[in-house]
């Protein structure tokens, strides 16, 4: 029994290395004499090595020549060109190409002239819109002078057929169709009753046909219209135009006057188309833009 204890506390002070003690269990003894305790000691012996293992001492290694790496960048040094060299294949994938991975000058030259292109052509594009504009609107502005001359036309045209009043401060005495023991028959024209030398004025544009006394109707002028019309100025005190005048539109040709069958100063108008028979002068000044 004591010899059996002394064997198991020799090899411990033998493997100084390592203080930690082999667990046992209590009361337990070995089942053979000395030389199987031995074998025993013998094969747990391996477990408990102090010696590092191999992939442990490269991974030192290379932590110590790293730590010699950054030291050497600290003084300034610059470490050897085979320890940062890129392996060839390093090299040649990042040869030519940028940091967004563009690979080689070629590409990006291609991607800038096609981004050059879409812009010229934009441009080309604008400026073929603004043309196009600017024609049509060329042709708007002409066609809006096309329309303002005729609408010029038209309003000198409108003006030269529009008559106005034969003449001013008057008040209508008698109108067309009334009947009276003044008249042999009914009444055929216009009564514009003012003082008499009252300025009496052409209604339109026309030329001068007749003047001339004309027994009932005293002195009586009478202007034709292009249109053929005739309009007779009767009871006038005074003719101011001849035979062949051409007047136009609010041109003096008289004054009124109580020459003929009249019971006061007036001017009688009587409107004959086409030189026929006498109208209602009312409606034809109405037409043509007046009210008397």
């Amino acid at each position: 029994m004591g010899n059996h204890r002394a064997d198991r506390r020799g090899p411990q002070r033998a493997d100084a290395v390592d203080p930690t003690p082999v667990r046992t269990t209590r009361g337990a003894r070995p089942s053979g004499g000395k030389r199987k305790a031995t074998k025993h000691r013998a094969a747990a012996a391996p477990t408990r090595s102090v010696l590092p293992a191999a992939p442990t001492m490269v991974g030192a290694v290379a932590i110590l020549a790293a730590a010699g790496g950054a030291v050497a960048f600290g003084q300034g040094q610059l470490p050897a060109s085979n320890n940062i060299a890129l392996s060839a294949g390093q090299s040649d994938a990042l040869n030519g190409t940028d940091a967004f991975g563009f690979a080689g000058g070629d590409a990006r030259a291609e991607a800038i002239s096609r981004d050059t292109d879409r812009q010229a052509q934009a441009d080309a594009a604008d400026k073929r819109l603004k043309a196009a504009l600017d024609e049509q609107s060329q042709q708007r502005n002409a066609q809006l002078a096309q329309l303002a001359v005729s609408a010029e036309r038209r309003a000198d045209q409108i003006a030269k057929n529009l008559w106005v009043l034969p003449t001013v401060g008057y008040h209508l005495t008698a109108r067309f169709g009334q009947s009276s023991g003044l008249w042999s028959h009914l009444h055929t024209g216009l009564d514009f009753a003012a003082p008499s030398g009252t300025p009496i004025f052409a209604v339109a544009n026309g030329v001068v046909t007749e003047t001339g006394y004309d027994g009932a109707y005293g002195n009586k002028t009478v202007e034709t219209l292009p249109d053929g019309t005739e309009i007779w100025y009767c009871h006038q005190s005074t003719i101011g135009v001849n035979v062949g005048d051409k007047v136009i539109q609010s041109e003096q040709i008289g004054t009124v006057g109580s020459t003929g069958n009249v019971t006061g100063p007036h001017v009688h108008i009587e409107v004959h188309p086409g030189g026929g028979d006498p109208v209602d002068p009312y409606p034809e000044f109405v037409y043509h833009g007046v009210t008397p």
